[in-house]
């Protein structure tokens, strides 16, 4: 069993997006706790909306008040509606929200049958329930479900304790040669990424990037990768490390007998599943690409988005580290590919999973409460977080896309005067 923890502020998003699936024939509402039986027995998006409105209207200063929650049994599992419910029922009290309303949805349209969860973390006093040990209660949550139900436990590697700790390189500390061989001998033992455009998505949290090199040695023509260290805009910096002074895992030949290994892995690991229905959900809740990443990197996934100088988004990768896997969008389904997010993100032409509508979207304020927004991969001693994801820190993310927005707006400007003149 794995859990996934979505936060956000837009209650009417995170039920709309399950309604949807209901309406569409690839869902159904399991259990409604503490919100009203509708009359003719059909729940809509406004009814369930209003049984949340007094706990979200006596909010204090809870910035995130909504939970959206997907518990993923293993696909061999089979598991009737009355199974999940109480699955349900028993996760919602272990993790402190027996008070609180909360609708249950189960989901058909992919192969991995899953339920969904949309709550609030909001009492009715207005105090939000702690949350500091959420990650560490729904892993020990999700083995207890598994005793209790006799369910297939989640992947060896998903419960590893023995995870090591990778920093992001910072050129200006030095002995950068250390600093990156202390990434870079191990990623690929312990991540799966396909292509060198993965691994370098996977570098890149890291302040690296590997680039492939050619030549010809005694008549012989050669193939090689050299590393170089990224600055704080993602520029390379310094002068380039040849892969063989981090070892044999480094080298192009080790790398793509990694990468069609890798293939066959992900090809089959039920994290794929998963991890396109959390983005969708994401992708629908979520008002802007600021808002989306936060949003998914509070479930343990980094995105990582190529533009070119015109700001088109022309690539865009998801890595999970729950599953340790990297992903590009396309990959995972056409609607979550690198066209998609371009037409979201610099034209306001906002498509889902499910249905295509055009609508403004603007950009989400960037966070500036002084919290580190990469604070879930940050160790501590007992939020158990090393536990679940590993002691990742990547630190130069820190984009501000208001203002990356507004620059592709002054292009297209700019562009459009050009061809009036």
């Amino acid at each position: 069993m794995i859990a996934k923890i979505g936060k956000g502020m837009n209650i009417f998003g995170a039920v709309s997006y399950n309604q949807l699936k209901v309406d569409k024939e690839n869902g159904k509402v399991l259990l409604a706790h503490k919100i009203p039986d509708p009359v003719d027995g059909n729940f809509t998006v406004a009814q369930i909306c209003r049984a949340f409105e007094p706990y979200l209207l006596a909010n204090n200063k809870t910035e995130k008040p909504v939970r959206h929650i997907s518990l993923n049994p293993d696909p061999s599992d089979k598991v009737s509606d009355d199974r999940f419910m109480q699955m349900a029922e028993q996760y919602m009290k272990e993790m402190g929200y027996t008070n609180q309303p909360y609708i249950v949805y189960k989901h058909t349209d992919i192969e991995r049958t899953h339920i969904h969860i949309v709550t609030t973390c909001v009492q009715l006093d207005g105090s939000k329930i702690p949350d500091n040990y959420d990650h560490h209660r729904s892993m020990a949550a999700c083995r207890n479900l598994e005793k209790t139900f006799n369910l297939i436990p989640a992947d060896e590697k998903t419960q590893r304790n023995e995870k090591p700790i990778f920093k992001p390189v910072e050129y200006s500390k030095g002995d950068v040669k250390s600093q990156m061989a202390a990434v870079i001998r191990y990623l690929p033992k312990y991540y799966s990424f396909p292509n060198l455009g993965t691994y370098n998505a996977l570098l890149s949290l890291f302040n690296s990037t590997a680039e492939p090199i050619s030549g010809e040695a005694n008549g012989v023509a050669k193939k090689g990768l050299v590393y170089f260290a990224l600055d704080a805009k993602g520029e390379k910096t310094g002068k380039p490390f040849k892969s063989s002074l981090f070892g044999k895992h480094a080298g192009l030949e080790s790398l793509e007998m990694h990468f069609e290994k890798s293939k066959t892995i992900m090809a089959k690991h039920p994290s794929k599943t998963i991890l396109k229905n959390s983005i969708e959900a994401a992708q629908h809740i979520a008002n802007g690409e600021s808002n989306f990443k936060r949003q998914l990197l509070e479930q343990g996934i980094n995105v990582v988005v190529r533009r070119n100088n015109e700001g088109r988004v022309y690539g865009i990768t998801f890595i999970d580290h729950e599953s340790r896997s990297v992903w590009n969008g396309s990959q995972l389904g056409k609607n979550l590919s690198a066209n998609v997010f371009n037409d979201w993100w610099n034209n306001g032409i906002k498509i889902d999973s499910d249905t295509v509508q055009s609508n403004k979207v603007s950009p989400s304020p960037v966070n500036t409460d002084g919290k580190d927004p990469f604070g879930f991969l940050t160790p501590t001693k007992n939020d158990g977080t090393l536990e679940a994801l590993g002691s990742l820190l990547p630190n130069r993310q820190g984009e501000d896309y208001e203002e990356r927005d507004f620059e592709n707006r002054m292009k297209k400007k700019r562009k459009y005067r050009r061809g009036q003149s």
